[in-house]
């Protein structure tokens, strides 16, 4: 499926009701309850990652078919290596599985998926994939995937000050060249549209050192559905409560939306 035509994604849009202005082009999202749900099963927690896979191919082809601009999944943060080492180990050969089933389906969506976080630490066979599937999608034209495996917002930041550092030091920039869009060439999510939308699951509410810099002016929606149920019709109630927020950015906004 090469770049959808403008008319196969108005009338996907149109089945959500909403304008199509009103349509967020960047959603990320903090997919959480999976051990949850498992546990409320009598299942082992990795069962509740396995079928949580399964919601991100419906989310990732859902997202693609409304023609997003980007979507960024949060799927292991820096400090979940603090779980059990053998939850950990049977979620790295998950996320290696996964990667590699979904290959085609990425190629397919005309999808740029591109990973974001730490390398280091990863299993080599996590990083094998990740390698192969940015390789054969990097000339796709469709939606930004993200994912983010050994994640960390606050280690991202850092990052990009010290790649800013080290260009001032080599006399390659300016300090006073240093500003927002600066800050932002040099995170992992350079070129990729900041999030409109910030989803989160099972009820949570905080961001969880996820994006920071990027969601600055973010709408968040938070539900009580775990992440292993949450449906494209799930998705779209998030996208119609974006719909029906003012954005004003800091200014005064006298319209009706």
């Amino acid at each position: 499926m090469k770049a959808l035509s403008p008319e196969t994604v108005s009338a996907a849009r149109a089945e959500l009701g909403i304008p199509e202005d009103h349509i967020p082009n960047s959603v990320a999202i903090i997919m959480d309850g999976n051990g949850r749900w498992a546990r409320q099963r009598g299942l082992p927690r990795v069962a509740g990652h396995a079928k949580g896979a399964l919601t991100v191919r419906k989310i990732v082809k859902e997202s693609a078919r409304l023609g997003l601009g980007a979507l960024a999944l949060f799927g292991f943060s820096v400090e979940n290596w603090h779980r059990p080492p053998d939850e950990i180990e049977a979620l790295m050969e998950l996320y290696a599985k996964y990667l590699a089933s979904e290959r085609e389906m990425v190629i397919a969506c005309n999808i740029r998926m591109r990973h974001i976080g730490r390398r280091e630490g990863l299993p080599q066979s996590v990083l094998d994939e990740i390698d192969r599937t940015e390789e054969v999608s990097k000339n796709n034209t469709g939606m930004h995937l993200c994912l983010a495996l050994n994640y960390g917002s606050r280690a991202e930041i850092a990052q990009a000050v010290r790649k800013l550092a080290a260009k001032v030091v080599d006399g390659d920039l300016d300090i006073d060249r240093i500003d927002d869009e600066a800050i932002s060439a040099a995170l992992d999510t350079a070129g990729v549209p900041d999030p409109d939308l910030v989803v989160r699951t099972s009820g949570e509410l905080r961001v969880s050192n996820f994006l920071l810099w990027q969601i600055s002016y973010a709408e968040l929606y938070s539900t009580e559905t775990r992440w292993p149920d949450f449906d494209e019709a799930e998705f779209h109630n998030a996208l119609r409560a974006y719909a029906a927020r003012h954005r004003r950015f800091g200014q005064v906004d006298d319209s009706n939306r």
